[in-house]
């Protein structure tokens, strides 16, 4: 069985050793992948089946789903991991390896491969495993789904370099049929019967993939990815669009019982699971709060019992010294970014970017925000990931000096700074705004909802935002290449000489240096080769200045006592800022 590299070990925490010893006492529970007879035990004993949990999400991030939870048309995939990895489970999941890093490892799929000039990856299902309407998640299902997503409009599925030369198999009229139903009604055609080339079902249990270059990051993006999640044809059929994607049908550990957008979902346990013995839970909710301090708040008063994701560090801190609660850190992968849009007016301009580096302090937010426990990065890794470097050669460090210089060369700077609607970075572009205005930068700051986000930068209606970049493997999820890819929707990167927009770039196949850059991180199996160009990638986008660099960190998982889990108090590195948390392992003791 082909598996991919693990991640490394965190240098830092978010606040320090008390925390850790507090927070990361109860020993790890065993990893559990496929089919295997569900089990773990350590310091807290056996798992306990039954029970009900709450789990408190932040509307501003994982606990907004405004375009609903259909893998093909949901664009909040990378943030609505809970929801996803509760529906659906996925092919593949990323796993803790016990050294507090992680691991790919199949899950409804048996087994991945790639074939000698790597370029076709073949996937084995497991044998058994139904919907939970009762049909077969077989290889058909996985190619309607791949086909659906990567025509449906979905910002969480992947840009893939097929081979589109591969003649499509002959295919029976009822499984067109239904595709074709289930695409938009203005869908190209001839393009997806080349996509149908290259993605076949060779028999009911194997699917392959056939690209045109080589991927090397392909089968780690699958957990964050809408490619992992396989939904069902025949309940797609039975119900309208906007149905689905309020109720989507899944072959995961629980059912949908009741889907109020954005606000919250609950679930009920799915009794024909194929792993025996699991899910643990009989039941589980996900419940949208407006905050850090709500959902503390909520927990302390006995309705909820989990929060994922918990990024203020004084409430952190707090929670820590609480003895009804129990914090538990993960490994951080996504430092935050500053982007800026180089695409308009001022960042058009590089001497108005290296003016927001110079006037950029991140070591005093650290130090004011953060306790001085944030882990510090000048590129787009973490400790928790693959390939992390922690300096880059020639990064334009904090100089007041300069950046007065540079903003009175210009004429004066007027910049209009976003975010998403998350307590952290609320405080951080607040530090941000002072900082700038005592460079001369005249600074407005605006923080939204993510939905709201996404949207600025589908329109490009945006200068800077502060963000994330970043992600267990560097070019998948919310990594260097949705960040920095000329062509991405969430990047501000400029575009191809000659092109007029990105889709434009995408049709004439026009690149710039810094895509041709990113593509050939992973153009390559070999690791070694990989962290060499993601080096090199680091100190392009430093030289050009595209975008400053400050904390990375892993936002606390924080429980009441009794609750335990991969991705609770096992930890997995965070997949797209927070950690994935595998819920059909998740139990709690007995009288808690």
């Amino acid at each position: 069985m082909t598996r991919s590299a693990k991640g490394g070990r965190s240098a830092m925490r978010l606040i320090g050793t008390v925390a850790v010893v507090t927070g990361l006492a109860v020993a790890a529970t065993g990893c559990v992948s496929g089919g295997a007879d569900a089990g773990s035990s350590g310091a807290a004993g056996d798992p306990t089946p039954g029970g009900e949990l709450t789990v408190l999400l932040d509307s501003g991030f994982s606990g907004g789903w405004a375009t609903g939870l259909d893998p093909a048309t949901s664009n909040t995939t990378g943030a609505n991991l809970a929801q996803n990895a509760a529906i659906f489970g996925g092919l593949f999941t990323l796993e803790p390896d016990g050294d507090g890093g992680g691991e790919i490892v199949p899950n409804q799929a048996e087994d991945h491969s790639w074939s000698d000039d790597g370029l076709t990856l073949t996937i084995t299902l497991r044998e058994g495993i139904t919907f939970t309407d009762g049909t077969p998640l077989n290889a058909e299902a996985v190619v309607w789904n791949w086909i659906r997503a990567l025509n449906s409009g979905s910002t969480g599925t992947p840009r893939l370099q097929l081979d589109q030369t591969i003649p499509a198999p002959e295919l029976g009229d009822e499984f067109m049929t239904s595709l074709w139903d289930a695409l938009p009604a203005d869908v190209d055609q001839a393009a997806v019967e080349r996509q149908l080339g290259a993605i076949q079902a060779v028999d009911d249990l194997t699917v392959t993939m056939t690209l045109a270059a080589v991927n090397g990051a392909l089968v780690n993006g699958f957990p964050t990815s809408s490619l992992n999640l396989i939904a069902s044809p025949t309940a797609y059929a039975a119900t309208s669009p906007e149905e689905f994607s309020l109720n989507p049908v899944g072959a995961g550990p629980f059912v949908i019982t009741s889907d109020k957008m954005s606000e919250r979902l609950e679930l009920t346990k799915n009794p024909d699971y194929f792993k025996p013995g699991l899910p643990y839970l009989d039941a589980i909710n996900f419940q949208s709060v407006a905050g850090d301090q709500v959902g503390y708040q909520t927990l302390l008063a006995g309705q909820g019992d989990v929060i994922e994701g918990l990024s203020s560090v004084p409430l952190i801190t707090e929670a820590t010294n609480n003895p009804d609660v129990e914090v538990h850190l993960g490994t951080p992968t996504s430092p935050y970014v500053i982007q800026l849009n180089t695409r308009a007016a001022p960042f058009d301009d590089i001497k108005a970017r290296e003016a927001i580096y110079y006037a950029t302090d991140f070591d005093a937010i650290n130090e004011g925000l953060f306790k001085g426990q944030g882990e510090m990065s000048q590129s787009f890794t973490a400790s928790g990931g693959l390939f992390y470097e922690p300096a880059v050669d020639g990064y334009r460090t904090y100089d007041l000096d300069k950046a007065k210089a540079l903003v009175k060369e210009l004429g004066g700077l007027t910049v209009t700074l976003g975010t998403t609607d998350i307590v952290t970075a609320r405080s951080v572009i607040t530090a941000l705004q002072t900082q700038w205005a005592e460079a001369g930068i005249d600074v407005s700051i605006n923080a939204e909802p993510l939905g709201d986000v996404i949207t600025r930068f589908i329109k490009g209606d945006w200068q800077s935002l502060l963000q994330t970049a970043g992600a267990w493997d560097p070019s998948v999820g919310i990594g260097v290449g949705v960040r920095f890819g000329s062509t991405s929707p969430f990047s501000g990167t400029p575009l191809p000489e000659g092109a007029a927009s990105a889709q434009d770039a995408l049709q004439k196949g026009l690149q710039t240096e810094l895509d041709v850059l990113l593509a050939e991180a992973v153009a390559t199996n070999d690791d070694d080769e990989r962290k060499a160009k993601y080096e090199e990638i680091a100190k392009y986008i430093s030289d050009q200045a595209y975008a400053p660099f400050g904390m990375a960190f892993s936002p606390a998982q924080v429980t009441r006592k009794g609750v335990h889990g991969p991705g609770l108090d096992d930890p997995i590195p965070a997949l797209s800022v927070n950690q994935g948390v595998l819920y059909d392992r998740v139990w709690v003791e007995s009288g808690q």
